[in-house]
């Protein structure tokens, strides 16, 4: 029997997964792959900048964060997204994300979304939604920025409230 082979999007979330292994918080443990013509430029996981502590050895640096529907809601600002570090290591390394699709675990948050258009990509490939996403989605759709997201399943952390 012949095993069916991924689509590249199935593809580029199982590459971002993986990547998301890396990550040294462990809320959300979210990878990112940025790909064009079926080729990775860049990934990046969730950490802490490089050569400062990651919450994995000095615990997580948790904020109460509200949100526009009036929850509080713990986030950890020791780290850096995944879809910045990615953003950022290309920027690095000279590499042109200009008509890129990137692919990471839910969708981006509202910071991430503004990097993401002013870096020139042009799609976005979720598996999951982000319990605070609705400012994305308006952003992205006023930019043209073709959101794909496979689940409407919300991205749940731990320790959030």
């Amino acid at each position: 029997m012949k095993d069916e082979r991924p689509s590249w999007d199935e593809y580029f979330l199982r590459v971002a997964r993986e990547v998301g292994s890396r990550a040294t918080c462990n809320r959300g443990k979210n990878g990112c792959v940025i790909a064009k013509d079926k080729r990775i430029l860049a990934t990046g996981y969730v950490g802490a900048p490089i050569g400062l502590p990651h919450c994995d050895d000095v615990g997580h640096m948790l904020r109460d964060v509200i949100y526009a529907d009036g929850k509080i809601r713990k986030h950890c600002v020791r780290t850096v997204h995944a879809e910045q570090n990615a953003i950022c290591q290309a920027a690095r390394f000279g590499v042109s994300l200009e008509g890129s699709t990137l692919y990471c675990k839910m969708e981006p948050c509202f910071t991430c979304a503004k990097m993401i258009i002013n870096s020139g990509i042009k799609r976005v490939v979720c598996e999951k939604r982000y319990q605070a996403g609705e400012d994305t989605r308006e952003i992205f759709k006023q930019a043209n920025i073709e959101l794909n997201v496979f689940s409407d399943e919300v991205e749940k952390y731990p320790d959030s409230s």
